[in-house]
């Protein structure tokens, strides 16, 4: 999840924003979002065709996250998990909760974070025990670089030096499994559009082994709008991994988030998955009855509906993030053997809609 989109001066962490910090950003959000980073997109940049699969419907999924936010200096630690586990106890847990995802959601999609620290040293060996538990269980597995924190949290890579090792490591692992897909970055706001979609060209003429269609070209700025990657000839035959979030307004109507969710699209949805997306789970609000003064009821519904309408793939943020009052799932039963609970049905039953089950919303 992210704050809304602005340049990385006025960026701050996910993991210390609590809903009254939300609130308080969201005013600046419509000029952010939508006036100032798709005002930026070159006049040119007129959406692409090219599309790795008629749809993206076969994404069905949510986000596992470390309570951090996933910005960290030092080894990725997903909730439930701990960087003392070997690969077995990782794999074992990581399995349990890949399993409560399936069955509490119906997700067959995960999202996990990866970074230098954790891929390029001893730790590697064990959190591959999340990506092969999710693997084996027929679940897609999209691996997403996370920048750091503190001063490293500004948009960029924070050093090729690592980076590009990294993603050696990583695709070596796993250019053979089906059900494994690269992110080359989560939100590269520091990069112009340009500059973004030269680094996506690099990787992909990088990694040729790693076939386009198990690759995921993050929208640029916030991944909040995708019509520049989607034009760039380079990048032709990727998916496209779209965010998007109510905080970016204080306020919309249902038509207004429908609206606002489909320009930054543009006729690029055959080729779209909104790897993040979210709105607060554990303060009760009620996304199954239309409450037109409710921002976040208006934006669930909208975008809900919308990536129905669109046939686009989902990934929700988070599925589960430890003390995130946006995440759809919390950890029960013992630490050697989790399993997860739902912490808003009705948030589970809009995201079922989204994914074509369930019923539309009522009244």
């Amino acid at each position: 999840m992210r704050k809304t989109p602005v340049r990385a001066s006025s960026r701050s962490s996910r993991s210390s924003r609590s809903p009254r910090l939300r609130a308080a950003l969201a005013g600046v959000a419509v000029a952010a979002a939508v006036g100032s980073t798709l005002a930026a997109v070159p006049a040119s940049a007129a959406p692409a065709k090219a599309a790795p699969a008629a749809d993206t419907t076969q994404f069905k999924g949510v986000n596992w996250a470390d309570p951090r936010d996933n910005f960290a200096d030092d080894l990725l630690q997903l909730s439930g998990l701990s960087t003392s586990d070997t690969y077995k106890q990782t794999y074992t847990k990581a399995s349990r909760v890949i399993a409560a995802f399936r069955a509490n959601l119906g997700a067959n999609t995960v999202r996990l974070p990866i970074n230098p620290y954790t891929v390029n040293g001893a730790y590697w060996k064990s959190y591959r025990g999340v990506i092969d538990a999710a693997s084996d269980q027929g679940f897609k597995v999209i691996v997403s670089y996370w920048e750091g924190t503190g001063a490293q949290k500004d948009g960029y890579i924070d050093d090729e030096a690592a980076y590009w090792p990294m993603w050696n490591n990583v695709v070596k692992a796993y250019k053979n499994d089906k059900r494994v897909y690269f992110e080359p970055m989560n939100e590269p706001h520091g990069y112009t559009d340009t500059e973004w979609a030269d680094i996506a060209a690099k990787w992909l003429d990088t990694y040729t082994s790693v076939p386009r269609g198990r690759v995921f070209v993050s929208g640029a700025g916030y991944n909040d709008h995708v019509t520049s990657v989607c034009a760039d000839p380079r990048l032709k035959g990727t998916y496209l991994s779209l965010h998007h979030y109510g905080f970016w307004k204080s306020y919309a109507t249902y038509d207004e988030w429908v609206a606002d969710l489909k320009v930054r699209i543009g006729d690029c949805a055959s080729r779209t998955v909104a790897d993040e997306f979210g709105a607060p789970m554990t303060d009760g609000l009620n996304y199954n009855v239309k409450t037109p003064d409710n921002n976040y009821i208006n934006f669930i519904q909208a975008v809900t509906d919308t990536f129905r309408e669109l046939k686009m793939g989902s990934v929700y943020w988070p599925g589960l993030r430890t003390d995130d009052t946006y995440s759809l799932q919390k950890l029960v039963g013992p630490v050697s053997r989790p399993w997860l609970e739902t912490t808003n049905q009705s948030g589970a039953d809009r995201l079922a809609w989204a994914w074509g089950r369930g019923k539309p919303v009522q009244g």
